[in-house]
């Protein structure tokens, strides 16, 4: 396979008693109450290669606003791997294998609802930082379980951010102000992406399992280890609800498909996930009461980039949904496919195919309009009109974007002061 081609992706029965709302689809959470400074909405856009996140405008061109570089500490981090001969296989490894030889210095980030911090995960240096957004220092620290940080979520307050401690199977949920660890929960193999419900009652966490080993055929998927959903109550960070999709995927055929889910968005009334998997170009609908998947959708391959399973870098193929505020549009980043388009909800007929170059994240702009997609093999974010299906707008950003996040800063921020 050409360098070129090269890809990265970082990677409950109805009958039970216990009912457990759906997430929110809203990933930024809302200006504190009463809070004094104007506030700007933007979007964090983080360039995982660089270690700096954008800060672009939250509609329209996109224009950017400011950077920051969310390493400040790198010589000290680097000196602590050094000494240490495990952290430094460790850090070795991730370069060489999910980083494609290069080091995984951002992968998630919130800003607090005051708009002065903004909160990163640092997949390589193991950890959580919170950056002071005036003067680009570091408020606190975070080290997690294991030797890799991955996805996190902001609760709809905006006062905890919980991450996965992916090698460690551990979710740490810590207090956004202090860094301070309020609870953690075990999870499967690998935790991926986390999503507080909306109510804050409730977190959801997927893990994604083994995603680096080359057993990729449809027979040794039970290789890759415990994939599921756990569900925690958010105050006592005990488990709830366990959703295993391999049962659900075989109750209607699809005894191939691997049951790691990636990234997945609920409806607005929180009645179906709309979720990806592992290795296939497409999306489930599932019901959430009734316990089943409803709808399959499987979305057009690109020839030029179909070489096989074992050529997709952590065993991903589309990676990024979202779905406009009304609920009637799902957007898609068909990663390995090199395009996303927007589908309609009710039909799941999808619209345009836009290009892209290797679409790593989708989520909605501040207005609602668009579907906002980092585009990692080009170094841009792009808008695509949910009312059109049809790019609106790029933004050129730093180096291999992935995760793009609704916050916000100070209204008259331009970036961290010099010093």
């Amino acid at each position: 396979m050409p360098a070129s081609k090269t890809r990265h992706l970082c990677s409950v029965a109805a009958a039970l008693t216990l009912t457990v709302a759906a997430p929110a689809t809203v990933a930024s959470a809302a200006p504190a109450a009463g809070s004094s400074a104007a506030l700007r909405e933007v979007l964090f856009v983080g360039n995982n290669w660089d270690g700096t996140a954008d800060v672009i405008r939250s509609g329209g061109d996109l224009a950017r606003i400011g950077r920051i570089n969310v390493i400040p500490d790198k010589d000290e981090r680097m000196a602590e791997i050094n000494a240490d001969p495990i952290r430094w296989v460790a850090f070795m490894t991730i370069r060489n294998t999910v980083g494609e030889g290069h080091d995984q210095f951002v992968d998630d980030m919130y800003s607090t609802p005051d708009g002065k911090s903004v909160v990163v995960s640092r997949p390589s240096f193991a950890d959580v930082v919170s950056l002071d957004l005036a003067t680009g220092r570091i408020n606190w620290r975070f080290p997690v379980s294991g030797f890799r940080a991955d996805h996190m979520a902001i609760s709809p307050d905006g006062k905890r951010v919980a991450v996965s401690a992916s090698t460690g199977n551990t979710v740490h949920v810590l207090d956004i102000e202090t860094g301070k660890q309020l609870g953690s929960f075990p999870t499967g193999d690998k935790p991926h992406e986390n999503i507080f419900t909306k109510d804050g009652k409730y977190i959801w966490n997927m893990s994604i399992g083994d995603v680096n080993t080359a057993l990729d055929a449809p027979w040794l998927d039970w290789t890759k280890g415990n994939r599921r959903i756990t569900v925690v109550d958010a105050t006592t960070y005990k488990q709830v609800k366990v959703i295993d999709m391999r049962e659900r995927l075989n109750a209607i055929g699809l005894d191939d498909h691997s049951d790691a889910v990636r990234p997945a968005v609920f409806s607005p009334d929180e009645s179906k996930l709309y979720f990806q998997v592992s290795f296939f170009n497409g999306f489930f609908e599932y019901d959430v009461a009734t316990d089943k998947i409803t709808r399959t959708k499987t979305l057009p391959k690109n020839p030029a980039t179909s070489e096989g399973r074992t050529t997709w870098v952590n065993d991903s193929r589309h990676h990024g949904i979202s779905m406009s505020p009304d609920g009637s549009k799902l957007c898609v980043a068909g990663t390995m496919d090199d395009y996303a388009t927007v589908v309609d909800r009710s039909t799941l007929k999808e619209g345009p195919l836009v290009a892209a170059a290797k679409p790593y994240w989708a989520t909605v702009s501040g207005d609602g309009k668009s579907c906002v997609v980092s585009e990692s093999g080009s170094d841009q974010v792009t808008a695509i009109d949910f009312a059109t299906g049809k790019k609106s707008a790029s933004v050129p950003v730093g180096d291999h974007p992935q995760r793009v996040r609704l916050g916000h800063v100070r209204a008259d921020w331009t970036g961290p002061s010099a010093g």
